[in-house]
């Protein structure tokens, strides 16, 4: 998935909210995750606002549809 195609399905979930476009928000960024890796992840957090829409915190790895604490280096 290029990182363009993954913002805007991300913009579709964050302008609908609510808990099941959440999930659907983890399912697209640990699929970010997998294919460009957390810096990708974390830009798409910050650029889009997912942390205030949906509680996503930069640094938030995303395995399989679950949000995994925060990676540290």
């Amino acid at each position: 998935m290029t990182l363009d195609r993954a913002r805007q399905l991300l913009k579709v979930q964050a302008d609908f909210g609510g808990f099941y476009n959440a999930n659907s928000a983890k399912l697209i960024l640990s699929e970010v995750a997998k294919e460009h890796g957390q810096a990708a992840v974390d830009g798409l957090i910050r650029e889009l606002f997912l942390d205030e829409i949906f509680g996503f915190a930069p640094g938030t790895r995303f395995e399989g549809g679950l949000a995994i604490g925060k990676s540290y280096p």
